[in-house]
């Protein structure tokens, strides 16, 4: 007997019983982020891999080990999606959208693919929400987009919300920055960890993400960045956290806050929760970004939170029984026409398809909380029409008579 297949390790089924759950919280982002002008976008799942080496960075853990990447027909090297920012800025500059009003508001739900170790809430193909606000450089939309991630989690119910805020400055900045951390890094080189010293010249500030305990104690120590901004970063930093206070939004100002991607500049942000030991999501602002990609400078500022995440992390939602409006007992000709013409008319129908008795046929409707039941048949030619809540049942003349009756006594909103 051949043997059972079953999914690639790290990747997982969306079973029928977990879907509500990721509809309602689509629902729920789409609502928001739409409602504050956010428009839907969608990018191809792969695309050449200079994107991702040219906009993540080649000294990020995401472009040295975790891109599936792939050679194609032509010859040409092209990687599956690993983050949506460098995709959805890549397609701002070539369809034109600089042309538009700005900033360009998007967001979006894909599936994103990473080689990493799989855990709780992580997988190797996994779902995003994501937001971009592409064209503006200004404290306001740092705090909407931080704002609109707050109000998404929040009506989720993923537990006690922690905002961890930062800010890495301009390049320039983080550029002088960087030869004092390496210069620190080099004199404390025999008591951090061999992954950390293999990249101090590669991506220094990554040392502040170690778990080594070598590596935290001498960290601890470390020259932080915020202490050095330019006068023009840290009255950005002040003005974003101005508005976060207007708004009632807690945060703990993190000066240790690093992501694992290179295009970050300015405003960092990071939520967590007491639900979960990893974050649900961040972001930050890349305004290098465009010009790393071959387009003009552009400002820039988004994130990315885990859909499994927030799943893991989220309130149990209650159970909600799908709406039946009619189960047409029968599978013969008029009843497949009853079930057809209830559809066009607006019902939820379903229709036994399973050879049930008309018994059979009864309790499922009883299972699928059915208002109406129309048990035909088409030998006799008659359709009897059974109303589940009272109980009365009918003989009704044709399709479109029951249909009427249906219609009257259907659920509620």
């Amino acid at each position: 007997m051949a043997t059972k297949l079953q999914a690639s390790k790290g990747t997982h089924d969306v079973l029928p019983d977990q879907a509500p759950e990721r509809l309602a919280l689509e629902r729920i982002a789409r609502r928001i982020l739409e409602g504050a002008g956010y428009e839907r976008i969608e990018t191809p799942a792969f695309e050449v891999t200079e994107l991702f080496s040219r906009g993540v960075g080649g000294s990020t853990d995401i472009v040295q080990k975790e891109m599936f990447t792939f050679e194609d027909e032509g010859g040409r090297s092209l990687t599956l999606r690993p983050e949506g920012t460098a995709p959805i800025v890549r397609s701002y500059l070539e369809h034109g959208m600089h042309k538009l009003p700005q900033p360009v508001k998007l967001w979006y739900w894909e599936s994103f693919f990473r080689a990493e170790k799989p855990q709780a809430g992580r997988y190797r193909q996994f779902w995003q929400v994501g937001a971009e606000a592409i064209g503006a450089a200004g404290p306001a939309v740092d705090a909407e987009l931080i704002t609109l991630l707050h109000a998404i989690l929040s009506e989720v119910g993923t537990g006690s919300l922690k905002l961890r805020l930062g800010s890495l400055g301009t390049p320039e900045t983080r550029a002088a920055y960087r030869e004092r951390l390496v210069a620190y890094l080099r004199t404390h080189e025999d008591r951090l960890s061999a992954e950390v010293v293999g990249r101090i010249d590669l991506n220094p500030l990554r040392a502040f993400d170690a778990d080594d305990p070598g590596t935290r104690e001498v960290m601890a120590n470390a020259p932080l960045l915020l202490d050095e901004l330019a006068p023009d970063d840290a009255e950005h930093f002040a003005a974003v956290r101005a508005r976060l206070d207007a708004a009632g939004i807690d945060y703990v100002i993190d000066p240790t806050l690093v992501r694992g991607l290179d295009y970050y500049t300015r405003t960092l942000f990071e939520f967590e929760t007491d639900a979960l030991s990893s974050a649900l999501g961040g972001g930050g602002r890349y305004d290098g970004l465009a010009e790393q990609l071959g387009g003009p400078a552009t400002p820039g500022i988004g994130w990315a939170a885990g859909v499994e995440r927030i799943l893991l992390a989220a309130e149990p939602a209650p159970h909600r029984v799908a709406v039946c409006d009619l189960y047409v007992a029968g599978e013969g000709v008029t009843a497949f026409a009853l079930a057809s013409e209830g559809r066009r008319a607006g019902l939820s129908v379903q229709q036994e398809l399973a050879g049930r008795s008309t018994k059979g046929a009864l309790k499922q409707a009883a299972r699928l909380k059915a208002t109406a039941v129309a048990v035909v048949d088409d030998a006799a030619g008659t359709i009897h029409l059974k109303d589940t809540e009272t109980g009365e049942q009918t003989v009704v003349p044709d399709t479109t008579a029951v249909i009427a009756r249906a219609l009257k006594g259907r659920h509620p909103g």
